[in-house]
């Protein structure tokens, strides 16, 4: 019988044994053998060690399965049944290690423990090396602020378009998870300047509570800083760049038109839209970009029924508007509803009259 068959049988005959100090040092041996040979096992002998050493370690006490877990937790191919058990053990003693180290945890068992587990096992979820979308989606929805400033400080994780409008709108009344947010170099434009948007209004309360009569002019002065930081990001940005030469191309060969413009907003490319719908309503691109990230839902039909566009081109912009949090099925109905009865010489109003205020606000500045 060669040594591992060996130790095989003496792990069958330990869980058949009631005494749990026998059962803890019987797992603390073969645990050495694992570590030492790791990674050298066949497929059937990996299941096998799975196998046994889930029923070992399953009447054990906290202080050894925490143990256990701490020193499986650097293993690169460690019997993937029993890390799943100890990253979901209820007890973040066990569970934290693991879930913070263990490169072997597959995404699943990510998502479940940030499903369904503790406060305590998000935060050591959040501090992984690495974050997958689908695991930053669970984490910034039901994590605490704790979790949320950790995830969003967090280099290795990646954010969807769901996740970055969360941490944002999560963001509105927390300086440090703002902070963490606008720091992130990869984060997508129209999400930095929605984060601005809320930070300079909370700024802005702060000041006129401060600053008795003078509210007015505060407000001023937040709103021109407000404008001036945003053209430097877009400015900054190659992406806009690059987006702006696409839409000047289409409309100096004539081809800026409704079709385009559904398009941008279908396939949610944010500067090509919010370029598109500037030149073709004829306003600055801080108006059209500011009315899509703040949800000005009003302003968004006002300027799809004013260039002649339809429902399905309106509802695009909407969607975009509203980005992957989507807009209700009855809000969708209702603003349909509404953009029917909106008449198209009203809109037209209501557009020149949207000229006529940022023409003399530019005055002013």
């Amino acid at each position: 019988m060669n040594p591992q068959h060996s130790l095989l049988v003496q792990l069958e005959e330990a869980v058949t044994q009631k005494d749990i100090r026998y059962r803890a040092e019987t797992l603390r041996r073969v645990t050495d053998l694992f570590l030492a040979r790791a990674g050298t096992f066949s497929d059937d002998q990996l299941a096998l060690f799975d196998d046994v050493l889930g029923r070992l370690i399953e009447e054990i006490d906290v202080s050894a399965r925490a143990a256990f877990g701490a020193r499986l937790a650097l293993v690169a191919a460690p019997p993937p049944r029993v890390m799943r058990g100890l990253a979901l053990d209820d007890a973040i003693e066990v569970a934290g290690p693991v879930l913070m180290q263990s490169a072997a945890l597959d995404e699943p068992t990510l998502v479940a423990g940030a499903s369904h587990k503790s406060q305590q096992h998000l935060l050591a979820i959040s501090r992984r090396a690495t974050l997958s979308e689908a695991v930053t989606d669970v984490l910034v929805t039901r994590g605490n602020r704790e979790v949320a400033v950790s995830t969003a400080g967090n280099n290795g994780a990646r954010f969807s378009e769901f996740g970055y409008a969360t941490l944002v709108q999560r963001a509105g009344r927390d300086g440090d998870l703002a902070l963490a947010i606008w720091v992130r170099p990869e984060i997508p434009r129209q999400h930095l300047l929605a984060l601005f948007g809320q930070a300079s209004e909370a700024v802005r309360q702060k000041l006129e509570a401060a600053g008795g009569g003078r509210g007015g002019a505060l407000q001023d002065i937040i709103a021109q800083a407000s404008m001036r930081i945003q053209a430097g990001m877009r400015e900054g940005s190659a992406a806009f760049v690059a987006a702006r030469t696409r839409v000047l191309a289409l409309r100096q060969s004539g081809r800026l038109d409704e079709a385009a413009l559904m398009g941008f907003a279908s396939e949610g490319r944010f500067d090509e839209a919010t370029l598109a719908l500037s030149f073709m309503v004829d306003l600055p691109i801080d108006m059209i970009e500011r009315a899509i990230v703040n949800r000005k839902t009003e302003q968004i039909l006002i300027f799809a029924k004013a260039i002649g566009a339809g429902w399905e081109c309106a509802k695009a912009l909407l969607l975009l508007q509203a980005g992957v949090k989507g807009s209700s099925t009855p809000e969708l109905d209702q603003c349909c509803v509404t953009f029917a009865r909106l008449q198209q010489d009203t809109a037209k109003k209501a557009l020149q009259f949207y000229r006529l205020r940022e023409r003399a606000a530019a005055a002013e500045r």
